[in-house]
């Protein structure tokens, strides 16, 4: 189902990963290798995990990528990898 209505403030981004319900730790491993894999590009993360609220946007402090916009009532996070 598409979301014809989906805020046209989000950033365009060069791909998208769903990563549904995986727990945090093994989120943030499969986020790092993406991240190194695509540097400068944007990645829209999809993450149902209920931890990565808190953990997705202290993972990016800590590795210098960027937070451009978080959604967690969606699940949605918008990361631009560092170059």
């Amino acid at each position: 189902m598409h979301d014809s209505h989906a805020a046209l403030s989000e950033p365009t981004f060069d791909t998208a990963w769903d990563a549904g319900d995986m727990g945090c730790g093994e989120l943030l491993l499969k986020l790092r290798v993406k991240l190194r894999k695509a540097p400068g590009q944007i990645v829209r993360l999809t993450a149902r995990d209920l931890g990565a609220i808190e953990d997705i946007p202290a993972y990016c402090r800590i590795t210098g990528h960027r937070l451009l916009l978080a959604d967690p009532k969606r699940g949605l996070f918008y990361i631009q990898a560092k170059a």
